[in-house]
C-alpha cells in the first residue's frame, strides 16, 4: 500500500514539475527536479510490478519501447561521428535526458492503463496545474522586476545557489521592458509550454454544461494564461497558438463565438485595450520590435537552417551526434553555449536523415493513436455514453496542442524537453485508457 501511494505521488509530482526547468542541480551533470522525480517513479513502479512482468503490458507500451530502441541505435551510430571531448560530454547529457523522458513516457502509459478512468483526468489536471503555476510565477516575476527586485534570487537563490532571472528585453522611453520566463529557462520556453493547457483545456471548456463546477474556474484561468502568453512576447508561442486554434476551429468554430468565449476573452481584450491606451507609444515600440523581420534575432531563426547542409557533409545518415549542435555552432560562429533556434534543424544536424525520418515516424504514430482516441469518442457518442462529451474534446485538444508545439518548434527548441514527452504520453494513453470503457460497455 505504501509503495502504491509512493508511485502515485511520484507520477503526479513529475507531471506537475515537468515545466520547472530552473529547478535543477549539478549532480554528476545537470539534472532537474522533474528528472529526479521521473527516475524515482520508474523505479517505484518497477518495484510495485515486480513479478508481474511481462504480463499486462499494453501494446502501446511495447511500441514505445521499440521506438526507444530504434532511437538508441541511431544515437549510438551517430556517436562515432563525434570528434571532440566537449561533444562527447554533450552527447552523454543528451543520452541521459533521452533515457529519462522515454522511460517515463513508457512507464506512465503502463501506469495509466492500470488506473481508473478518473485518474487520467487527475493526471491531466496536475500537468496543466503545474504549467499554470508557471504562469502565476511569471506574473509575480514581472511585478517584482517593475519594483526593482529579483524574485528568482529571492525565492530560488537559497535553494539552488543561483537562478536565472527574468529576461531583460530592453528599454523604451526610459522604461525597462521585461519578458517573464517564470520557472522555465527562457521566455520562449514559457510561451510554448503555455500552449499545452491553453489548447487542451479550451475544447473541454467549450463542451462543459451550464453550471458545471469547472466552468467558472476555466473561464478565469484560460484568459489569464493567454495574458501570460502575450507577456512573454514569444513569436514562436504565438505561432503555435495560431496553429492550435486553427485546428480547434474545425470542430468547434461555432462555439468560439458563444458567450462562454466572448464574455471572458472580451473582458481580457477590454482590459488590454485600457492598459495599452495609457502607454500607446511604449507598447507600439515593443510590438514593432517583435514583428521586425529584418532584426538580427529574426535572421538567426532562419539562418540556422542554412547550417544543415554543410554540417551533414560526410555525416548525412546519422548526423554529428545527439545534443552536439552547440559544439558545432561554436566551431562555425565562435559563439559559446548557443543552442539551435529550431528543433528540426537540430534534429537533422544531430541525427541525420535516419534520425529525422525515425522521429517523423514516431510523430506519425502519435497522431495515429490520437485518431484512435477520436474513434473511441465517436463510438461512445453512438452508444450515448456521457463520457463522449469529454473524450472527443480531449482528443481534439491533445491534437491541437501537439500540432501547436510542433509549429512553435520550427523556430525554437523545446520538443526534447520533459513536458513534450508528458504530453505525448497522455496522447498515447488516451485510446488505451478510454478504450476500456468501450470494452466494459
Amino acid at each position: 500500500m505504501i509503495l502504491r501511494r509512493a508511485t502515485m505521488f511520484l507520477f503526479l509530482a513529475t507531471l506537475f514539475c515537468v515545466s520547472f526547468e530552473k529547478i535543477q542541480w549539478e549532480l554528476a551533470g545537470t539534472i532537474g527536479l522533474a528528472g529526479i522525480l521521473a527516475i524515482l517513479f520508474v523505479v517505484s513502479f518497477a518495484l510495485e510490478r515486480l513479478g508481474a512482468w511481462p504480463e499486462g503490458i499494453p501494446r502501446t507500451v511495447a511500441v514505445v519501447l521499440l521506438f526507444a530502441a530504434a532511437f538508441l541505435a541511431v544515437y549510438l551510430a551517430g556517436f562515432f561521428n563525434i570528434e571532440s571531448e566537449q561533444a562527447v560530454a554533450q552527447f552523454a547529457k543528451g543520452l541521459a535526458r533521452f533515457a529519462i523522458t522515454f522511460s517515463f513516457a513508457a512507464t506512465g502509459i503502463a501506469y495509466l492503463a492500470r488506473r481508473p478512468l478518473h485518474f487520467y483526468w487527475l493526471a491531466l489536471g496536475v500537468l496543466c496545474a503545474g504549467i499554470a503555476l508557471n504562469g502565476f510565477y511569471g506574473v509575480a516575476q514581472l511585478a517584482f522586476a517593475e519594483s526593482g527586485r529579483d524574485l528568482d534570487q529571492t525565492l530560488l537563490g537559497p535553494l539552488l545557489g543561483d537562478a536565472r532571472s527574468i529576461n531583460f528585453y530592453g528599454a523604451v522611453e526610459g522604461a525597462d521592458v521585461y519578458r517573464p520566463n517564470a520557472l522555465t529557462n527562457d521566455p520562449n520556453h514559457l510561451g510554448i509550454v503555455l500552449l499545452v493547457p491553453l489548447l487542451i483545456l479550451t475544447p473541454l471548456y467549450l463542451r462543459l454544461e451550464r453550471g458545471h463546477r469547472f466552468r467558472l474556474p476555466l473561464a478565469l484561468l484560460l484568459p489569464f494564461l493567454l495574458l501570460v502568453e502575450f507577456a512573454t512576447l514569444s513569436r514562436s508561442g504565438l505561432l503555435g497558438l495560431f496553429v492550435g486554434v486553427l485546428v480547434l476551429l474545425f470542430p468547434y468554430g461555432r462555439r468560439f463565438v458563444s458567450a462562454a468565449v466572448l464574455v471572458p476573452f472580451g473582458a481580457l481584450a477590454f482590459a488590454l485595450a485600457v492598459i495599452v491606451s495609457r502607454r500607446l507609444d511604449f507598447f507600439e515600440t515593443v510590438v514593432r520590435s517583435r514583428l521586425d523581420t529584418e532584426s538580427g534575432s529574426t535572421a538567426t531563426h532562419f539562418e540556422v537552417y542554412e547550417l544543415i547542409r554543410p554540417a551533414l557533409d560526410g555525416h548525412a545518415l546519422f548526423g554529428l551526434g545527439l545534443n552536439t549542435f552547440s559544439v558545432y555552432y561554436e566551431a562555425v560562429t565562435g559563439l559559446t553555449n548557443w543552442g539551435p533556434h529550431s528543433f528540426y534543424a537540430a534534429l537533422m544536424i544531430e541525427t541525420g536523415i535516419v534520425g529525422t525520418a525515425l522521429f517523423a515516424v514516431f510523430l506519425w504514430w502519435i497522431f495515429r493513436r490520437l485518431r484512435a482516441g477520436h474513434r473511441v469518442g465517436k463510438a461512445l457518442a453512438v452508444m450515448r455514453d456521457p463520457l463522449a462529451a469529454r473524450v472527443r474534446p480531449l482528443a481534439w485538444g491533445l491534437t491541437a496542442a501537439i500540432l501547436g508545439v510542433m509549429a512553435a518548434n520550427a523556430f525554437y527548441l523545446t520538443m526534447q524537453a520533459s513536458y513534450f514527452y508528458a504530453l505525448a504520453m497522455l496522447a498515447l494513453a488516451l485510446p488505451v485508457v478510454f478504450g476500456r470503457r468501450l470494452s466494459s460497455t
